[in-house]
This record gives C-alpha cells, structure tokens and sequence, in this order.
C-alpha cells in the first residue's frame, strides 16, 4: 500500500505540474499541444547535468537539474510562442509538431553524444542510478517522499493565488477571454500570451525530469515519456483549468497510472491475471472515458486558439 500511495504522489505531481502548465497557456489565450515535446526537453536537461555532474552535492545537484530543466522547457515552449502569437501558425500544427520532434531530437543528440564516448553504444540512454538519491526528502521503510512532491504542492498554491489573486494573473486569464476588451484597457495581449506559454514550458519542463525519475534510474529517450503529456492535457480539462480541481484530477489519474507499478503486490489484482500492459493503458482508457462523460460541460477559455489580431479589435 505504501508504494501505490508513493507512486500515485509522483505520478499525481507530473500530470499536475504539466496540467497547469497547459492551464496557464491556454488562459493566455494559446494552445499548448506541445507539452509532450517540452517534457522531453526538460528531461533531457536534467539528465545532461546528472550525467556530466554526478559528483555534486545533493543541494547543488536539486538545483542544477531543477534549473536546466526549467530552462530548456522554457526555450522550447518559445518555439510555440513565436509560431503561434509573432506568425499566427496553427496551434495544433505547431504542438504536434514539437512533439514529434522533441522526442526525435533527444533521441538523436543523446545517441550521437553515448556513440562519442564509446562507437558501441548507440543506445539512447541517460542513467542516473546514484544522482537521484539528491531527490529523495524523506525515506521511511519503502515509502519515499521526494523533493518534487513537495515542490508540485508549492507551485500548486503558487498558481491558484497567482491567477485568482494578482494582477498579473486577472490580466492573463481576460487575454484568453476576451482578448479585444483586455487590449482596449491597456494590457499588451501578446506580452501575456508569451508570459503563458513561457510558464507552460517552465512547468512542462520540471514535469519531464520529475517523470524520468519516477521509479527508474535510466531512461531510454526514444521512449520519449509515454503519452504523459496528453494525459496532462486530459487532466486540466477535466480539471475545468481551474489549479484545484486539476490537483484532484491528478490524483485520480496518478493512482490508475501507480498501479502499473504495483499490481502484482496486490494478491486479489495478481489472482486476475491481467496482463501488466493492461494496467499501463488504464489511465489512458480512463481519460478516454472521462473526456467522452464530461467534456460537453468543459468550458474552456473562450479565445483559446484564436490569433489575436490587433486591428481587427
């Protein structure tokens, strides 16, 4: 029980960072699609400094990794950023472009970079087996409480106080409302839209390196990170792109994706003898199910994916 409650924390801290990632976004007015690219950039940011710094400080080495994959989600989500608000690009195109190729790029970078070490390598793998002990907060028995839990929850309050309570946030959420009535009072609505997508690739960044050390001490990157980032999407607009609500979503399917890992321990699951790929499709099945229930009363930000066009206002 103690595991499933683990990884159903972790799990649960991924869809929820990337969620409001994708919530942040699309209140400013743009689609993020993407956010399964911008995963992977972040992941690959991390796992870089874990690779070619494993002799940090526990502290330094939380930071470090923190911080490139921040940075590296956030200048991809400027890919977006430009395409869609500077050139007016399809949104969609554009995020499932960058999904494509955030997985095709890591997994060529890192292939060519393990052949430069040794010619007969040429896997796409990053280990990590020692590093990501700096991650772990508190460890009781098998229960581990990680850095990353608790960082989700601050950033969870950060968000909802964010949007709710300041300025910054009323102004972000009225550019994907009404973007025309936000531009008559003054507010720069491309400024807030890349505000928007910055933060998107600043949270879909940090959910990468959190979901490629859940669990595991390597990651294979041409798995890029398993669908991850539509079930985010899945998770904020059963969330109603509210923070709290996305929290809840989150645990819900953090706790299907968990038993994938856990199942066997489970005697009445194990008596079933369902396969194990059965229960890595679970919260995908679910979210299908869910979205198919629930997604004609979603109400999305009413500009979501519309160019905003200063002279048409």
């Amino acid at each position: 029980m103690s595991l499933l409650i683990q990884y159903t924390l972790i799990y649960a801290s991924v869809l929820l960072l990337v969620a409001l990632g994708g919530c942040f976004s699309e209140h400013s007015g743009v689609i993020n699609l993407g956010l399964e690219g911008i995963m992977v950039m972040g992941a690959l940011g991390g796992a870089l400094v874990m690779k070619f710094f494993p002799d940090l400080p526990a502290f330094a080495m939380l930071v470090s990794v923190l911080f490139c994959s921040v940075v590296c989600g956030m200048l991809y989500s400027l890919l977006l950023a430009v395409a869609a608000i500077r050139f007016q690009a399809d949104q969609t195109l554009v995020g499932t472009a960058m999904n494509l190729l955030g997985t095709a790029a890591a997994t060529v970078f890192v292939k060519a970079m393990n052949t430069a070490e040794n010619p007969h390598n040429v896997s796409s793998t990053i280990q990590y087996i020692q590093q990501k002990k700096a991650f772990i907060l508190l460890k009781t028995g098998q229960f581990e409480v990680s850095w990353f839990m608790v960082i989700a929850v601050l950033l969870l309050a950060a968000a909802h106080i964010v949007l709710y309570k300041t300025r910054f946030g009323l102004r972000l959420m009225a550019c994907g409302e009404h973007p025309q009535a936000a531009d008559s009072v003054g507010i720069n609505v491309q400024k807030m839209r890349y505000a928007g997508v910055l933060i998107s690739g600043f949270l879909g960044g940090l959910g990468g390196i959190v979901y490629i050390t859940a669990g595991v001490s390597e990651w294979k990157f041409e798995y890029g990170v398993a669908g991850f980032g539509f079930l985010a999407l899945a998770v904020m607009i059963f969330g109603q792109w509210k923070p709290l609500l996305i929290a809840l979503a989150a645990l819900l399917f953090g706790l299907f994706r968990a038993l994938s890992n856990v199942y066997a321990g489970f005697d009445a699951l194990a008596a079933l003898n369902i396969p194990g790929s059965f229960y890595n499709m679970l919260p995908y099945i679910v979210s299908l199910a869910i979205l198919a229930l629930f997604s004609k009363n979603s109400r999305a930000p009413k500009a979501e994916g519309i160019p905003y066009d200063k002279s048409r206002r």
